[in-house]
């Protein structure tokens, strides 16, 4: 192998949130790392048992870019890369570091599969790594940095600083205005005598959107999903003094636990698809958040930060240095 390629590859497919995870492993490792973009063709759809360990259905592009010099580990996620990263071993005997579970057909050829707690029971066996909640890319350095550039444009608003992430609507679950009113009330009630930093996401909805600013008092800061300008999120994470997620999102809760601020998560009973359910559940159990209901009242208390990123990282050198 070249000396000055990289040894790791993230096989990248079109599956942003799954990509965000290997990064966040990747980047946690340390060590240089090489993204692989992963592109499906007409055949990518059809199930790992018939992909087998091949390139059968992704792109002659992705094909070509996969070549040598190869990689020591390959780091990919969820099940449409599992063939792609099982061929890559069959030419160079690369490890392989999966974030979820890969499905059935070549789990065995997998050295390491990371698998969430709440997607549900994992398959069994030496290779397979449980973590709490899913990779992430927010570390204490991004936080720091983030909080130099926006803790500036704060500045004039009183204390405490509440933040309020709002999700919105998925497949099966709507959010009506009527919830999104509801929590406004319960966000502002929390941030009492404070300063609510509020930011919105395309599934929040223009109408749910406008139901929720029309009961959040003063001293606000609102950012628009949609409206432009810089994206204060991640200096939200690094500044608030509580901080406030809808439970419709593992990303977003995940990664609000890295800051070591109180943890709200609003879900009303039903709301949540159950492996959300089922991460909130792990979360209040560990300490790492607590439900936002109808009273809840701010108090000081904090938690370490959670990153499964650093953990599969961890395991990684733990076992092969």
């Amino acid at each position: 192998m070249d000396k000055d390629s990289p040894r790791v590859w993230v096989l990248a497919d079109d599956r942003a949130g799954n990509v965000a995870q290997c990064l966040g492993v990747a980047e946690a490792l340390g060590r240089p790392f090489a993204v692989k973009a992963v592109r499906y063709g007409r055949l990518g759809g059809l199930p790992n048992p018939l992909r087998g360990a091949s390139l059968l259905g992704v792109t002659a592009e992705t094909g070509a870019a996969l070549a040598p010099p190869w990689p020591d580990l390959v780091i990919a996620a969820g099940r449409r890369t599992a063939p792609v990263a099982r061929w890559i071993k069959r030419q160079c005997g690369a490890r392989l570091v999966q974030v979820m579970d890969p499905g059935p057909g070549g789990r065995d050829e997998f050295d390491l599969i990371c698998v969430p707690n709440h997607d549900g029971a994992p398959p069994r066996g030496a290779n397979v790594m449980a973590v709490t909640g899913a990779p992430h890319r927010v570390t204490a350095a991004r936080l720091a940095a983030e909080a130099e550039v926006w803790r500036p444009r704060f500045a004039h608003l009183p204390r405490p600083w509440l933040a309020l992430v709002v999700g919105g609507a998925t497949r099966k679950r709507p959010f009506p205005p009527e919830m999104a009113a509801e929590l406004g009330r319960r966000a502002a009630a929390l941030a009492e005598g404070g300063s609510l930093l509020v930011t919105t996401s395309r599934r929040t909805g223009a109408d749910s959107e406008e139901a929720l600013l029309a009961v959040l008092p003063e001293p606000r800061f609102v950012h628009r999903w949609g409206a432009g300008g810089d994206n204060p999120y991640f200096g939200f994470l690094a500044l608030a003094d509580a901080v406030v997620v809808t439970g419709d999102s593992v990303s977003m809760a995940c990664e609000a636990c890295a800051a070591p601020a109180p943890l709200y998560l609003f879900a009303p009973p039903g709301w949540a698809a159950d492996k959300h359910a089922r991460l909130h559940a792990e979360l209040y159990a560990l300490g790492l958040a607590r439900p936002l209901e109808e009273g809840t009242r701010l108090q000081a208390w904090t938690h370490p930060p959670l990153n499964a990123a650093g953990a599969i990282a961890a395991e990684i050198i733990r076992r092969w240095g």
